[in-house]
C-alpha cells in the first residue's frame, strides 16, 4: 500500500526530513541483511518473473481519497510472499526498491515522492528481511512457515503505515497523521488476505507447478473482474455524488449558500485540490471568483490557475483541458508551467446561447490519480447543472430585488419602504423622531400629454435621482407608485423635518432639459413624524399621504399632518353605514342642471346629478359618497336610481310636450360591468324613453384606464342607440386621435379650461383646439363651467354648440327646476325684438 498527497514547495521541503532517515535506515538495514544472510542473487529467471509480477502488482491500484490524502491499495503482498519464500531476503529487497521505481517513474511521480516511496520500500523491506533471518529457516510450507511469512509481510505494512503517517505528521500535523492511524485498519486488514492469498497461490504451487498455469489464468480474470468492479465502483460513487450535488444545489439556492455548497461538492466529486467558480460582472451582479481548496474552511478568491484559462473557455465557448493523460494545445501548457498544476479542466457556464462564466477543477488529489478524457464529460454534467442552479439563484435574487424594487427608478418600492419604515419606529432612540416625507410631483399629466409618457418617465428618474443624491445618507428613498416618492430618516424635530423637505423640493426644482424643452418640476411635500402622527409604519404612511394631498390642492406647498386632515376620511368612513339606508329610504336625490344651446340659448337638455343631506354630516359631496358606494358595492343601486329618477321625469316631459334629453354620469366600475347594457335596455322600455334622449356622460380617466375593459361595454351601449359623452375632457392622459377608436357622440370640455379661457390664452387655446378637432370627428362639444357672458361669447366665436354652467342654472331639484322651466317659458313669449336673456336662477 502506498499513500500520497500533492505538495507544496514547503512541503517538499519538510518532506526531506522523513525521507533521509528513511534511506539511512535502509542502507544500514540491508548492509546488515548482506552480512548476515545468502549473498546470492538466486535463480535469474525466477527473480526476473517476479520482478515483472511484482511491478504488475504494484501497478494494479484501487485509489481512495480520504480528506487530502489518497490511500492505494495493491496486492503486492501476494508476490512478496513468493518472493521471501525463493529469493534471498537482499534480494527481495532489491526487487521491491526496483518495481517501485518502476511504477512511479512510469506515473511520472515528483522527484520527492518518488524517493520517499523507493526509501519507504527499501526500509520496510530490508526491516522485513532482517526479522525473516532471524527467525528459524523456512522448512517446507508447513504453519511454521505461514507465521513467518506472515510476521515478515505484515511488518512490511505496519512499517510502511508508519513511514506515511510521519511525513503526513510533519507536514500538515499531528491530526493529519492522526487520520491516517485512524484509517489503518482496512489496509492492515488487505494486507492480511493478500498474504493468504499468496501462502495458497505458494502451497499450490509447490504441490504442483502445473498448478501455475491456473494461477495465471485465475490472475488474469481476477484482474478482468477487479477491473470491471474498479470502473463499477467510479461510476455508483460517481452517480451518487451528482444525486448529492443536485439535492444540495436545489436546498442551498434558497438559502444563500449555493456557491459554497456548489464548489466544495464539486471538489469532493472530482477528487481535486481545487475547485474555481467564476461569474463576470453581469448588470447589477458584481464578478465572483471564488476557490474551494482541499483541507481549508470557507473559500478563497484567488485562483490557481492564470486568468488566459477562464478567458479561453469563455471565448472559444468549449472544454480546455489539460494534463498527464489529458490532450491539451501547447498554449495552454505554456501558460500553465511553473504554477504547479499538473492537470485542469475548464468548463463554460452556459445559460442558453450565452456563456455567464466558467467552472473549473485543478490537481487530481494524489500523484498518482490524474484527470482522465473520462472526467471531461462527468464534469461537463455537473457544470450544466450548476450553470442552471446559479441561474435559477439569480433569477430568484432578482425576483426578491424586483419584488421589492421599483423598476422605473430601481428605488424601494411600497412593500420595502413599510418593512424599513416598521424597523425604524421599532428602534427610534430618545430624543430624535421618525420622519416620513410624501413628495408629490406636479405637472406630470401635462408632460405626459404634451411628450408623451417616455418623457414622463425621465421625468420620474430624474427626480428620483435627484432625491436620492440630495438625501442624506441615513435616509431611505423609494416610490410609492405613480407619481409620489418617500423619504424616511431619523431627524431632531418635526422642523427638522420640514426644512429638509423644503430643501429637497428646491433641489428637485431646478430646471429638467429635454431636447427640445426645459421643464420646471415642482412637487407638493407631505410630511408625518413618529411618534406624534402615528405609532406604526401603516398608520404614518395613511397619514403622510393625507398630508401630500392637502398640499396638492396649493401647488408646490409642503404640508405636516394635522388631525384635521383626517377629518375627511374618517367622515367617509362615518357615512358608509348609512348610505345603504339613504338609498332604501329615499334619502339620496336626484338634481338636475340645464344644458343650453350657445347660439340660441336653447334648452335641449339636463344632466342629472345625486345628491345627499345627510342627517348628522349635513351636505356629502357627491365625490365622498360615490367613493363609498364604490367601496361598498352601492354603486349599481346609486347608478339605477339616477338613471330610473332621469327617465321617469323625461317621460313626463315627453307628454307635457317638452322633450328633453336626460344625461348620467357613469362610474369606471361600471363600464367594468357586462350586465349593465342589459339592464339600460329593460329600463327604457320601461318607461318608454327613446334611448337617443340619453346621454351616458364617462369621465375621460373611466375611458382611458390603460386597458380596452370599458370598449365592449360602450359599443354595446351604443349599439341600444344611446349617446355617449366624455365628460371632464383635458384632465387625464386623453389623446383627442383616441376619440377615433371610442363609440362615443359628444365631448364636454373640462370646467377649469373653461372658467379660465378668459384670462388664459393658453386655456383658450386648448378650448379652441378641442372644439375644432372633435367637430371634424363629427362629435358634439358641451363646455362645462360657463359662468360669465364673456366666457360665452368666446365660446361662441370659436363655435361649441352646448353649455352649462352657473350663468344659466345651478343644478336644481325637480320642484325648482319645474319653476325654471316656468321663468324660461315667459321670457321667452314676452313681444319685442329684443328676447331677454336667460338670468341665473340662484
Amino acid at each position: 500500500m502506498t499513500s500520497a498527497r500533492p505538495s507544496s514547495r514547503r512541503s517538499t521541503d519538510q518532506a526531506w526530513l522523513i525521507t533521509g532517515p528513511l534511506a539511512l535506515f535502509a542502507v544500514v538495514c540491508s548492509v546488515a541483511l548482506a552480512l548476515v544472510s545468502d549473498p546470492s542473487p538466486g535463480n535469474p529467471v525466477l527473480t526476473f518473473a517476479l520482478l515483472v509480477v511484482m511491478v504488475a502488482a504494484v501497478s494494479q491500484v484501487l485509489h481512495f481519497v480520504i480528506g487530502r490524502q489518497g490511500l492505494t491499495f495493491t496486492i503486492n503482498e501476494i508476490p512478496l510472499v513468493l518472493a521471501f519464500f525463493w529469493l534471498p531476503p537482499l534480494t527481495v529487497v532489491v526487487l521491491s526498491v526496483a518495481a517501485v521505481l518502476v511504477v512511479q517513474f512510469s506515473r511520472r511521480t515528483s522527484p520527492t515522492k518518488l524517493w520517499f516511496n523507493v526509501a519507504k520500500a527499501g526500509a520496510s523491506m530490508s526491516l522485513a528481511g532482517l526479522v525473516l533471518v532471524a527467525l528459524p529457516p523456512l522448512d517446507g510450507v508447513g504453519p511454521r512457515t505461514w507465521l513467518t511469512l506472515f510476521g515478515a509481510v505484515i511488518l512490511n505494512t505496519l512499517a510502511s503505515l508508519a513511514a506515511v503517517g510521519g511525513v503526513i505528521s510533519l507536514m500538515h500535523g499531528w491530526q493529519a497523521g492522526r487520520e491516517v492511524i485512524r484509517t489503518a485498519g482496512p489496509p492492515l486488514l488487505t494486507s492480511g488476505i493478500n498474504v493468504v492469498i499468496g501462502l495458497v497461490v505458494l502451497i499450490t504451487i509447490e504441490t504442483n507447478w502445473w498448478a501455475l498455469v491456473l494461477i495465471v489464468v485465475l490472475a488474469f480474470a481476477v484482474v478482468l473482474v477487479y477491473r470491471s468492479y474498479a470502473q463499477f465502483f467510479r461510476q455508483h460513487r460517481t452517480l451518487g455524488d451528482m444525486y448529492e450535488l443536485t439535492r444540495a444545489m436545489t436546498t442551498s439556492g434558497q438559502d444563500g449558500t449555493l456557491v459554497d455548497v456548489l464548489l466544495a461538492r464539486i471538489r469532493k466529486l472530482m477528487q481535486a485540490e481545487y475547485a474555481t467558480l467564476w461569474l463576470p460582472a453581469q448588470g447589477r451582479h458584481s464578478e465572483v471568483m471564488l476557490t474551494a481548496r482541499v483541507d481549508a474552511p470557507g473559500l478563497l478568491d484567488v485562483p490557481p490557475t492564470p486568468v488566459v484559462v477562464r478567458e479561453e473557455a469563455r471565448r472559444e465557448r468549449r472544454t480546455l483541458a489539460w494534463g498527464a493523460r489529458l490532450d491539451g494545445d501547447d498554449q495552454l501548457g505554456a501558460a500553465l508551467r511553473g504554477t504547479g498544476v499538473k492537470d485542469v479542466i475548464a468548463v463554460p457556464l452556459r445559460s442558453g446561447q450565452a456563456v455567464i462564466g466558467t467552472l473549473e477543477v485543478v490537481n487530481r488529489l494524489s500523484d498518482a490519480g490524474h484527470f482522465t478524457p473520462d472526467d471531461i464529460p462527468v464534469f461537463e454534467t455537473v457544470a450544466a447543472h450548476a450553470a442552471i442552479a446559479l441561474e435559477n439563484s439569480r433569477l430568484v435574487d432578482r425576483l426578491r430585488h424586483d419584488a421589492y424594487h421599483d423598476g422605473l427608478t430601481k428605488l424601494p418600492n411600497r412593500r420595502r419602504i413599510a418593512d424599513a419604515l416598521g424597523e425604524a419606529v421599532r428602534i427610534r432612540a430618545p430624543g430624535e423622531v421618525v420622519a416620513v416625507l410624501l413628495f408629490d410631483v406636479d405637472g406630470l399629466r401635462q408632460v405626459n400629454e404634451s411628450l408623451g409618457h417616455v418623457a414622463g418617465d425621465k421625468v420620474l428618474a430624474e427626480v428620483a435621482e435627484r432625491l436620492r443624491a440630495s438625501a442624506p445618507s441615513s435616509a431611505l428613498v423609494g416610490r410609492l407608485g405613480g407619481d409620489e416618492f418617500l423619504l424616511t430618516l431619523r431627524v431632531e424635530s418635526a422642523e427638522a423635518a420640514l426644512e429638509l423637505a423644503a430643501r429637497l423640493r428646491e433641489q428637485i426644482r431646478d430646471e429638467m432639459v429635454f431636447e427640445p424643452l426645459t421643464l420646471d418640476v415642482d412637487t407638493a411635500v407631505g410630511v408625518a413624524v413618529h411618534p406624534d402622527h402615528g405609532s406604526d409604519a401603516a398608520t404614518l404612511l395613511q397619514r403622510v399621504e393625507l398630508a401630500a394631498t392637502a398640499a396638492k390642492s396649493t401647488p408646490g406647498s409642503i404640508q405636516l399632518f394635522s388631525p384635521a386632515l383626517e377629518s375627511r376620511s374618517l367622515r367617509r368612513l362615518g357615512i358608509a353605514g348609512d348610505l345603504r339606508q339613504a338609498l332604501d329610504e329615499g334619502g339620496v336625490e336626484v338634481y338636475y342642471q340645464p344644458k343650453v344651446t350657445l347660439r340660441d340659448r336653447r334648452l335641449v337638455g339636463v344632466e342629472c346629478l345625486a345628491r345627499w343631506e345627510h342627517p348628522a354630516h349635513g351636505a356629502v359631496t357627491p365625490e365622498d359618497f360615490v367613493a363609498v358606494a364604490e367601496h361598498t358595492g352601492q354603486l349599481g343601486r346609486l347608478t339605477e336610481l339616477v338613471l330610473r329618477e332621469g327617465l321617469r321625469r323625461s317621460r313626463d316631459w315627453t307628454h307635457a310636450e317638452q322633450p328633453l334629453s336626460v344625461a348620467v354620469n357613469l362610474s369606471a366600475r361600471t363600464l367594468t360591468d357586462r350586465h349593465f347594457p342589459d339592464q339600460v335596455r329593460e329600463l327604457l322600455d320601461e318607461y318608454g324613453v327613446p334611448p337617443q334622449r340619453v346621454t351616458f356622460e364617462i369621465r375621460e380617466t373611466g375611458v382611458l384606464d390603460g386597458t380596452d375593459r370599458p370598449i365592449p361595454t360602450l359599443r354595446r351601449l351604443r349599439d341600444l342607440g344611446v349617446r355617449l359623452s366624455v365628460d371632464d375632457f383635458g384632465t387625464g392622459s386623453f389623446s383627442l386621435a383616441y376619440l377615433r377608436r371610442l363609440p362615443v357622440h359628444e365631448v364636454k370640455v373640462d370646467r377649469s379650461f373653461v372658467q379660465g379661457m378668459a384670462t388664459d390664452p393658453g386655456d383658450l387655446a386648448i378650448v379652441n383646439a378641442v372644439v375644432t378637432l372633435s367637430q371634424q370627428f363629427g362629435l358634439a362639444v358641451v363646455a362645462e363651467g360657463v359662468e360669465s357672458e364673456l366666457t360665452l361669447e368666446l365660446l361662441q366665436d370659436i363655435g361649441c354648440d352646448i353649455g352649462q354652467g352657473f350663468l344659466f342654472s345651478r343644478p336644481l331639484p325637480y320642484e325648482r327646476l319645474e319653476a325654471w322651466f316656468g321663468a324660461q317659458a315667459e321670457v321667452e313669449s314676452v313681444p319685442g325684438p329684443d328676447v331677454r336673456r336667460l338670468r341665473v336662477v340662484p
